[in-house]
C-alpha cells in the first residue's frame, strides 16, 4: 500500500494549489496556461491580508460584485464552460470532457481562474463559499492504494487542504464506490484566527489523474449551506477521457 506521505510530488502539487481563495488581488492573464481553453481568462492571486480580514469586515453586502472592488476586471463568463441546462433546482452543471469529470454547483456562483486549479466557482459575496477542482497526474490506479479514507483524510487536511497555520480537524471520512471506482469523501474544519471554514472534499483516481474537489463555507453559515455543499461533492463523477 502506497502512502500519501511518500508521494512528495503529489503532495507538493496539491499543497500549492488547494487552499480556498477569499477575495484577493486579480490580474489579467490571458496567456495563463491552465486556462488556455477558456476565453477571457484571469488569474486570481490570494492575498493573505485579505483572507484574514475579509470575514471580520462589517457590511459584507457592500461587496455586491467584484467589480466594486476591481472595476476594471470582470469574472470569467459562464459561457466559457460547457454547461448543461439546470439539472437540479438551484444548480448548474459542469462537464469537462478533456479531463473527464462532471459536477454541479449552486446557481449564482461565478467562475474565476486561480493558478494551479482546473476549475473554481465561488460566491462573490461570501468568499469562503466555493468549489474548486484540482487535477494532477499520478501513477496510481485506485485511491485505495494510498490508504484508507481516515489515513488520507488526516494527511490531506493537515498538509494540503488548509494552510499550515490553520488548526484542522477531520470530522468524518467515508468511502463509496460508483461504477467500480472508489471515491473518498472528507468533512473537516479549518480554523483561522478570524474565521472557521467547514469544508467537504471528494477525492478519486482515474485516467491517470488524482482528482480533488473541495467545497465549503464559513462555519457560521454551515447549517444553511451544508445540503447544497453535500450535493456538490456527491455530484462529482469521473469518467473515461
Amino acid at each position: 500500500m502506497a502512502s500519501l506521505q511518500n508521494s512528495p510530488s503529489l503532495h507538493r502539487t496539491l499543497f500549492l494549489n488547494s487552499f480556498p481563495q477569499p477575495h484577493g488581488h486579480v490580474h489579467a492573464s490571458p496567456t495563463f496556461s491552465c486556462c488556455t481553453r477558456r476565453p477571457s481568462s484571469f488569474l486570481v492571486q490570494a492575498s493573505s491580508a485579505a483572507a484574514s480580514s475579509s470575514e471580520d469586515r462589517p457590511g459584507r453586502r457592500q461587496m455586491l460584485a467584484v467589480g466594486l472592488v476591481f472595476p476594471s476586471v470582470s469574472l470569467l463568463s459562464q459561457s466559457s464552460v460547457s454547461f448543461a441546462a439546470e439539472t437540479k433546482k438551484g444548480f448548474l452543471s459542469v462537464l469537462d470532457k478533456k479531463d473527464g469529470y462532471t459536477f454541479v454547483y449552486p446557481f449564482g456562483w461565478q467562475e474565476v481562474a486561480i493558478e494551479g486549479q482546473d476549475k473554481v466557482f465561488k460566491d462573490v459575496i461570501e468568499p469562503l463559499e466555493s468549489a474548486s477542482v484540482t487535477v494532477i497526474p499520478t501513477s496510481k490506479e485506485d485511491i485505495r492504494e494510498f490508504g484508507s479514507p481516515q489515513e488520507i483524510g488526516e494527511t490531506l487536511i493537515k498538509k494540503v487542504l488548509a494552510p499550515p497555520s490553520q488548526k484542522t480537524k477531520l470530522i468524518e471520512a467515508t468511502e463509496r464506490e460508483v461504477d467500480g471506482k472508489a471515491y473518498y469523501t472528507l468533512e473537516f474544519v479549518a480554523k483561522a484566527p478570524n474565521y472557521t471554514r467547514h469544508a467537504l472534499s471528494i477525492i478519486t483516481i482515474g485516467n491517470g489523474k488524482f482528482y480533488t474537489l473541495t467545497t465549503g463555507a464559513n462555519e457560521r453559515r454551515w447549517e444553511k449551506m451544508k445540503d447544497k455543499l453535500h450535493t456538490v461533492v456527491e455530484s462529482f463523477t469521473v469518467f473515461n477521457a
